[in-house]
């Protein structure tokens, strides 16, 4: 398995120019924040329904922050801030507006985003190579925490 660091160095690599960075650093949250509203939007079985929170979208956010505590702690606990912050305006945005039409709607502008980065950088984006990308490039966007915070253990 890769560490973090080869990871960030792979994904950096396909990211040098500075105008694609900087369009991946608000693409890559609003994805994000819309990859978890689509699977928020999903209906759960009857099973799930009435548990506060326990959702598809709270499921992969899971899943994805169990990925990143085998990669590092550090952005393990980066990442639970930023997926929390999401998911609670997430639930707010369910109960005042049409959750899927707006997650949709962001979730296309920013590839569309995406790919103009791509085009101007002159390189493929990265998760064409490995799927895992996908779950790499938050890391990426918020790594500039990585070195301002220390744990005990």
């Amino acid at each position: 398995m890769k560490t973090i660091d080869q990871w960030l160095n792979e994904y950096g690599r396909d990211h040098k120019n500075p105008l694609n960075q900087k369009i991946h650093k608000v693409c890559v949250p609003l994805i994000m924040f819309s990859i978890l509203g689509i699977f928020w939007s999903i209906p759960v079985p009857k099973f799930m329904d009435g548990i506060y929170f326990l959702n598809w979208a709270t499921i992969f956010a899971a899943f994805s922050l169990a990925y990143y505590l085998i990669l590092d702690r550090v952005y393990f606990i980066i990442m639970i801030f930023v997926a929390s912050i999401m998911l609670l305006l997430i639930d707010f945005l369910e109960q005042s507006s049409n959750l899927l039409t707006i997650s949709l709607t962001i979730f296309i502008l920013s590839w569309i985003g995406q790919f103009i980065g791509h085009k101007i950088e002159g390189q493929k984006p990265s998760f064409l190579e490995d799927l895992q990308f996908l779950l790499i490039g938050p890391l990426w966007v918020f790594k500039g925490f990585r070195g301002k915070i220390t744990l005990p253990f």
